[in-house]
């Protein structure tokens, strides 16, 4: 009699097919900054074989030491089982994606487009009926989880697209993060929207109460400590918190970026015929914050227009 446990033998037989499935599988990554550098090397850790191409041809360059191949152009990339996408913007991904020059174009059929840039709900669904028309499979796989994600295989992924090729392509995210399949082509990017949406407006509300205990003439920091564990804690109050009271700005996700999702927000809200004052408040603040050139720093910099409201000059 087997001593396994039930639901072993199902356990080996996905493990083995994961493992197939890396073993045969070519991966292009188009995109190789702050966050699809990362995630390419996680890939090609994983066993993929990745070719990667990136406008900034340094930043792909360092990839060979990880064992990924680098290629000339976006269509050279194109020529993989499953193609990724980690672009800045909209606009960017529909340059290099569309037209009789775009890597849709020239991917084979039966391929997979993974598009996981945080770009517009109705510009994911414009690109997937684009490969759809070529016989190419689509998910919208925006993330979350910044820099320190995609280096340690922890980012939020939700997937817009057909069930049935998120299931196929369950192994190609395992090494990224945790993946769930949140509806059709579009849906992706409408979940990572709400997401943004609450990482702005809780930065904000942090940085308020911070500067509220500040200046009422408690310690910032013994507060951030008391609060921690109760109703008000939230990754934003540990992580960007201590950010804040240390002015540590350096970029896991610029505020530049985070504006450009808010504005997406905003318009996708607007619409819907939604009335949404916070969020717009928010995105006000963020759009200030690059107006004052401070869009290069991390998004948890908020703080900075925040005092600069406040008469204050910041460090």
């Amino acid at each position: 009699m087997s001593n396994r446990a039930p639901g072993h033998d199902n356990d080996d037989t996905t493990a083995r097919e994961d493992r197939d499935m890396q073993d045969t599988t070519t991966i292009g990554v188009i995109g190789t900054g702050l966050m699809g550098a990362p995630m390419a090397r996680r890939l090609a850790e994983a066993g993929y074989a990745v070719r990667a191409w990136n406008r900034s041809n340094d930043k792909a360059r360092a990839l060979t030491a990880h064992g990924i191949d680098i290629a000339d152009s976006p269509r050279d990339a194109a020529g993989a089982d499953i193609v990724v996408v980690m672009l800045s913007s909209g606009p960017v991904c529909d340059d290099i994606l569309l037209g009789p020059e775009g890597v849709i174009a020239h991917m084979a059929p039966h391929a997979t487009l993974v598009v996981m840039s945080s770009i517009p709900v109705d510009t994911a669904q414009r690109q997937a009926q684009a490969a759809e028309a070529r016989g190419i499979g689509y998910l919208d796989a925006p993330v979350s989880g910044g820099e320190r994600g995609a280096i340690d295989g922890t980012l939020a992924i939700m997937v817009g697209g057909d069930p049935a090729t998120f299931e196929r392509h369950r192994p190609l995210f395992a090494p990224l993060g945790r993946a769930v399949h949140v509806g059709p082509a579009g849906s992706g990017q409408l979940a990572k929207l709400a997401n943004q949406s609450i990482v702005a407006n809780t930065i904000a509300t942090v940085a308020e109460a911070l500067l509220l205990a500040e200046r009422g003439g408690a310690d910032p920091r013994k507060v951030r400590e008391a609060l921690m564990g109760g109703f008000a804690d939230s990754t934003i109050l540990q992580v960007h918190g201590e950010r804040m009271l240390d002015e540590d700005f350096r970029p896991g996700g610029p505020a530049k970026w985070q504006w450009k999702d808010t504005q997406t927000a905003q318009a996708l809200a607007d619409d819907l015929a939604l009335d949404l004052p916070v969020s717009r408040l928010v995105d006000g603040l963020f759009g200030d914050l690059v107006a004052n050139g401070d869009g290069d720093l991390d998004h948890s910099a908020l703080i900075r227009e925040l005092r600069r409201r406040n008469g204050e000059r910041p460090s």
